[in-house]
């Protein structure tokens, strides 16, 4: 059923997500008139505020977190939302919400951003409450899970109120521009398509690295890990997104088959495919930071940095290994995908004492959105002493190419989304287990196998063994 929301029931709101991102998400789309003038806003926590208090509160998170561009539009942002402390454990409490929530409108939207633990009790009081109905659909914030168990045993409960196209599984890397832009470079361009296949394509590689620590994240990522903390959902969805095939439309369906059928193909790695580290004391930008086990303040065998040699077993992507490596308390923050292309089979030039280089296309995602594309030129000049070729890039800066169009941060497009019903950047429960499966077997051979995290320094790129794996195979991370 097909309907715009006109009530957001937000859970979580005092959280350091809705301060830093949701709540400003909203006030821009609010600011820009991209949401109804009848938008009503009602947000749920354990904090014990009445709609002034937490309208004071907000207050004060948007003067830090919005641009100053949009800060005049918050005292007319303010009106829009209601609050109604909750403890999610008390079903009782759910109806003095429901209460809050009030009305039949057009449609209630959900957006669930709390503890792994509290997503039963939550749904529960939901559908209790009656708000869990035919035009009330749930977006639900990550982490669902931690294996594939945890995961199914989430993801039943919710279906257990709602149905799969009623359900938005958020993965923030989605709403990035970048990483729908991958889709129109792939598909609105005719000259890629014969090329990205396994007869061209030499390796992938796929990098999210942070130069952050814990940050305040300790109880969460001890438990969680590199691995699942990253691998599962950001970086898989990037593979699959570079993998997939193309699909008949630009709809929630297709685009969303074509990716699961990519995680399907998946291979087992293999124990010599993966490396994994810890960070150790070193320095970030020059000033010094401390070890993982430090800022923990007690023993861990929980990984903080991760390198996977992945394969596609089907028709296009046979014998082209996907180059996985993420990490915390690398030098720079970076997200990127490198398409390695192959050599010329032949170089005309040889004779002449010109070398050739492999094409290459990165395609950057943060902190900057932009496209590279190398390609082999001429150097200027006579060749009286043979012919120079040099490799010039050919560069597509976002913010250069579309000067006038406002730059959006993903939550705004994810929630604009979730309130309109638009389904295709959101995450079907298909593509939750096949990421997860393949997650499992990875964690389930570093334990058969004993593999523990390899010390390394706060500032570098990782465990040595991270570049032994790609240079087994003639290969340089992009640095």
């Amino acid at each position: 059923m097909s309907f715009t929301a006109d009530r957001l029931l937000l859970f979580g709101a005092s959280g350091d997500l809705a301060q830093r991102m949701l709540l400003p998400s909203l006030c821009a789309l609010h600011a820009d008139r991209l949401v109804a003038d009848d938008l009503v806003i009602v947000c749920t926590a354990r904090s014990d505020f009445d709609d002034d208090g937490f309208r004071a509160f907000a207050h004060a998170a948007l003067d830090t977190h919005l641009a100053a561009s949009r800060r005049p539009a918050i005292d007319g942002f303010l009106r829009r939302l209601r609050y109604q402390p909750l403890d999610a454990n008390a079903t009782d409490q759910f109806q003095a919400l429901a209460d809050k929530v009030d009305g039949e409108g057009r449609g209630l939207a959900i957006f669930l951003s709390t503890a792994p633990s509290l997503f039963e009790p939550t749904i529960a009081g939901l559908a209790a409450s009656g708000l869990a109905g035919e035009r009330t659909r749930i977006g639900l914030e990550k982490p669902l899970g931690t294996s594939f168990e945890t995961s199914a045993r989430i993801n039943d409960a919710v279906a257990r109120a709602f149905p799969e196209e009623r359900i938005f599984r958020i993965d923030h890397y989605l709403g990035k521009e970048t990483v729908q832009n991958l889709l129109a470079l792939r598909f609105a361009n005719i000259f890629f398509e014969p090329l990205w296949n396994s007869a061209h394509i030499e390796h992938v590689q796929i990098t999210v690295a942070e130069t952050v620590g814990l940050e305040g994240r300790v109880g969460f990522y001890d438990g969680a890990g590199a691995l699942r903390d990253m691998v599962q959902n950001h970086m898989l969805q990037l593979l699959a997104l570079v993998a997939m095939e193309p699909p008949a439309l630009y709809d929630a369906t297709a685009v969303r088959d074509e990716k699961v059928k990519v995680l399907r193909c998946l291979r087992l790695v293999a124990p010599d495919e993966t490396v994994t580290g810890q960070y150790a004391a070193g320095a970030i930008a020059g000033h010094a930071v401390p070890g993982y086990l430090d800022e923990l303040g007690q023993p861990s065998d929980t990984e903080t940095f991760v390198a996977i040699k992945a394969h596609l077993d089907n028709w296009r992507w046979k014998g082209v290994p996907f180059y996985l490596r993420t990490g915390k308390r690398l030098p720079e923050r970076v997200t990127e995908i490198i398409v390695q292309f192959k050599p010329v089979p032949h170089s005309i030039f040889a004779g002449r004492g010109a070398r050739t280089q492999p094409n290459r296309l990165v395609i950057g995602i943060q902190p900057q959105e932009n496209i590279t594309l190398s390609l082999m030129s001429k150097v200027p000049g006579l060749d009286r002493e043979g012919i120079r070729l040099r490799s010039v890039p050919l560069d597509i800066r976002m913010p250069d190419a579309f000067a006038g169009p406002t730059r959006r941060i993903a939550y705004e497009r994810l929630l604009l989304d979730l309130i309109e019903g638009d389904q295709t950047l959101f995450v079907r429960r298909d593509e939750v287990e096949a990421q997860w499966d393949w997650i499992d077997a990875i964690r389930a051979s570093w334990a058969d196998h004993g593999m523990a995290p390899q010390p390394y320094t706060a500032g570098s790129w990782g465990p040595t063994a991270a570049i032994a794996l790609a240079a087994k195979n003639g290969v340089t991370w992009h640095e």
